[in-house]
């Protein structure tokens, strides 16, 4: 057997016996199944889930799908990264353990017991928070323990404003976990439940709100009726609550993330969506438009659009100073499904406003669209620009591109 594969870019060869036999990539978390063969962890888990029942290398049953960490190998890794790091080459670290079933039986019975101390539970949910933000090995586990149904119990034990930091603890476990649609109805069907959500978006502590809003977003993605969803995007204060965690300082990027989810998830319910802008949601968006990473920014702009479909969200977009040359700037610059919805968004500004066409066309957008029809981006897309440049018709200025030989080139019908 040959000590050392092909030499890496850094110009240092991986010893074999480093790389798993799955991958052929250096070893993260060596395990050993029960053949003794030793496998990168997430290959070997990854070869099991796909309905493998044989060791890759041996073909012999996996009569035993225990995975034994194999730490001396690990040290032997890690040595060797050590010692290698002149050339490139990162030291891996030291993988968590995945969590033992047992202990999260443990924990969650100890959390769920009401003869407990009150401190002793608390201190079982924050070790359980604790196992739960480690990894999704770890989530998965708790959640095969019947974990949700527990946690939504003691969430709703309390509905006051005096509730306790045992809601509080359980509430922002369950924020990490997606529910079935059983128990998104659980909550939804109760307004008393909704009344208690909402009123934790304006506890005095941001984690606090941002776990509130992070669960009202599962259960209403989580819901296929549309009249429970309906009942949350009505309750009082919700999109202010929202708007609210929108709004905080971005030292909390969370809140950004966890905030847009909200917001598009109740902005789906149409009929409410004249809630959200009396709220300030456009103002919020557009404040914070440049702020989001890439998939948020796809969901503030999906719901920009929404908004922009309804007169008052419309109204609203068209009298913030940012809304037209921001949407011109991004237009391209995000992914193809941010192009669509800015693209939408200024269809539906420049067709209620004359000014937001004489703005659309200042900050450029007359290029942009030519660019986006000859683009690759989706039809859908190219249609919401065709049909945007037809309704800047009249804005053109003499000498804009539209009469130059680009024009001529585009795959816009000249009318």
């Amino acid at each position: 057997m040959p000590g050392s594969l092909d030499p890496l870019d850094v110009g240092v060869q991986i010893p074999y016996h480093f790389r798993c036999p799955i991958s052929l990539e250096l070893m993260q978390d060596p395990v050993t199944v029960c053949t003794g063969q030793t496998y990168d962890r997430q290959s070997i888990e990854s070869w099991v889930a796909t309905g493998n029942t044989t060791c890759p290398v041996t073909r012999a049953p996996l009569s035993d799908f225990t995975l034994i960490p194999n730490h001396t190998l690990r040290r032997l890794i890690q040595e060797w990264c050590v010692a290698n790091r002149a050339f490139g080459v990162e030291r891996i670290p030291t993988p968590k353990q995945p969590a033992d079933p047992s202990l999260v039986r443990s924990l969650l019975n100890q959390a769920a017991a009401q003869s407990n101390h009150m401190n002793s539970r608390v201190a079982a949910l924050r070790r359980l928070r604790g196992l739960a933000r480690d990894s999704d090995k770890n989530r998965s586990v708790i959640s095969a323990n019947n974990a949700r149904e527990i946690l939504l119990a003691i969430v709703f034990s309390r509905m006051d404003s005096d509730s306790s930091e045992l809601n509080h603890e359980s509430l922002a476990i369950l924020s990490m976990f997606p529910l079935s649609e059983p128990e998104c109805v659980f909550v939804a069907s109760d307004p008393e439940r909704v009344s208690y959500l909402v009123a934790m978006l304006f506890h005095p502590s941001i984690d606090v709100r941002v776990n509130s809003a992070a669960l009202i977003e599962i259960v209403v993605a989580g819901m296929r009726s549309p009249e429970l969803r309906a009942q949350i995007s009505n309750a009082d204060d919700v999109f202010e609550g929202i708007v609210g965690i929108l709004n905080y300082p971005l030292a909390y990027p969370r809140a950004l993330k966890v905030g847009i989810k909200a917001l598009f998830a109740l902005c789906l319910v149409k009929q409410h969506r004249q809630r959200a802008v009396t709220a300030g949601a456009v103002e919020a968006l557009i404040d914070r438009l440049q702020d989001f990473e890439k998939c948020d920014a796809e969901r503030a702009l999906a719901t920009i659009e929404l908004l922009s479909r309804i007169p008052s969200g419309c109204a609203a977009l068209a009298s913030h100073a940012l809304t037209v040359p921001l949407l011109v700037k991004i237009i391209l610059k995000i992914s193809e499904r941010a192009t669509e919805y800015a693209a939408g968004a200024l269809l539906s500004l420049c067709s209620a406003s004359e000014q937001a066409q004489k703005e659309a066309v200042a900050a450029g957008v007359l290029i942009q669209l030519l660019l986006l029809v000859q683009s690759d981006c989706t039809e859908r897309a190219k249609r919401k620009a065709q049909m945007l440049l037809k309704q800047l018709r009249d804005c053109w200025p003499e000498d804009s591109i539209a009469n130059s030989d680009d024009f001529a080139c585009s795959d816009v019908v000249p009318f």
